[in-house]
């Protein structure tokens, strides 16, 4: 790729502009297409930080692992931890160096794979397998994950990480997964980097790799509890009674949705503390105009973190789903919601990603009610309540999905009492 090339954005079939990236001064550019801004169309799609302006526009404010010198709406579509280690592996089987792909390049190699509705031309084309394995899958994650050995060491070929990059690079996080499609009268499974229409089925599936006990199956505990709770979650489910898959929200009704996370609709990066609290996270959403309801349930997503010792509560971690046909925003379902730690390793310290009143351990029930009374909840100390009376279903649900007793006993110390 040249050392500035300019690839474009495009969003629903129209070109929304071009970005750019400067390599020596590690800047990018991003300019809209005067005939999009003509049309009137998608006012909302970027509501902070790219100004609707026909004029070139620069930044310079966002090096660093999150955001790689773009703009932070568009670096939401590049992989996170898991992706690239993947996509390192990939390059090393193809003889190529991570450390010379500009972050430009990388989305070409997203292109129409990417999480969400945007799409990067031009784009490197990546040809498709459709037969997927899950178990064979997994065990090249495994080695994957082996960072200690080299690809060849580990007898990976570029074909076996292709399948994984194809399935998992576009998908955010740091746990192994991948993204399939499932046909709704077959039940074929397909690499979902490029299908998204009504017949599948989409979903992202979390691979369980033995670590002592399943992740996978207490995160799916948390998903049952939270269902019950009124929170609003995609439909999961455990596949093979071990990995994670849940429906994925940016695929619905044969078509993509545009998302952006907190973090990238904001430009406050997710690794660093200063802005990463609950208080700034119901500011942005009462800014972006949501309805009250979306108020109420990012309260209990909030009290349920908190309650159920979910630390990794990080600004990626909470996403807004854009309604094309009506030029808003809302609060997209919530994921993510688990025991973050190991269970069978003790920790010193834990400290959760998101402050809350200014404390990030120690949360008292006060602390919860500041920010209620701060935006208007309703009955905030029900919810609460509701709440902590549900880490009564923690135990048989876990029993029941044959997860080891220390480890539900250390996730049950775990629960704050407020």
């Amino acid at each position: 790729m040249a050392k500035n090339q300019i690839i474009s954005v495009h969003f629903n079939g129209v070109e929304i502009g071009k970005i750019g990236y400067d390599e020596d001064q590690k800047k990018s550019s991003f300019q809209y297409n005067p005939d999009f801004l003509e049309t009137g169309l998608y006012k909302r799609l970027f509501p902070y930080i790219i100004r609707r302006s026909p004029n070139t526009q620069v930044y310079s404010g966002f090096e660093g692992e999150t955001f790689r010198g773009l703009p932070p709406m568009i670096a939401d579509s590049l992989p996170d931890y898991f992706g690239n280690i993947v996509f390192k592996e990939w390059l090393e089987a193809m003889q190529k160096d991570f450390v010379n792909i500009s972050p430009l390049e990388q989305l070409t190699y997203v292109g129409k794979r990417g999480i969400g509705a945007l799409e990067f031309v031009p784009a490197k084309e990546i040809i498709s397998n459709n037969t997927i394995d899950v178990e064979e899958i997994t065990e090249v994650v495994k080695k994957v994950l082996d960072v200690k050995t080299s690809v060849s060491e580990k007898g990976l070929s570029d074909i076996s990480l292709l399948n994984i990059f194809k399935m998992g690079t576009s998908a955010g996080g740091a746990r192994p997964k991948i993204l399939v499609s499932e046909h709704k009268e077959t039940g074929l499974l397909k690499a979902g980097d490029l299908e998204y229409s009504e017949d599948y089925n989409h979903y992202l599936i979390k691979l369980s790799v033995d670590e002592g006990y399943s992740k996978e199956k207490v995160e799916f505990v948390y998903y049952q509890i939270a269902q019950s709770l009124g929170v609003e979650m995609m439909p999961s489910k455990l596949i093979d009674d071990k990995h994670f898959a849940t429906l994925r929200f940016d695929r619905q009704n044969g078509e993509k949705q545009h998302i952006l996370t907190a973090s990238g609709m904001s430009g406050w990066d997710f690794k660093k503390p200063e802005h990463s609290s609950y208080e700034n996270l119901f500011k942005l959403a009462v800014d972006l105009r949501l309805p009250h309801k979306d108020i109420e349930q990012l309260f209990k997503r909030m009290v349920f973190n908190i309650v159920f010792c979910n630390i990794d509560d990080h600004l990626k971690n909470f996403s807004f789903i854009y309604n094309a046909e009506k030029d808003r925003w809302n609060l997209a379902p919530a994921y993510d919601l688990t025991y973050p730690l190991d269970a069978l390793k003790n920790y010193t310290r834990m400290s959760r990603a998101m402050s809350v009143s200014g404390k990030r351990t120690d949360i008292k029930r006060e602390d919860l009610l500041k920010i209620a009374d701060l935006f208007t909840i309703k009955n905030p100390n029900a919810v609460i309540e509701t709440v902590l009376s549900a880490t009564e279903l923690f135990k048989p649900l876990s029993d029941k999905q044959n997860i080891p007793t220390k480890v539900i006993e250390k996730i049950g110390s775990e629960f704050t009492k407020l």
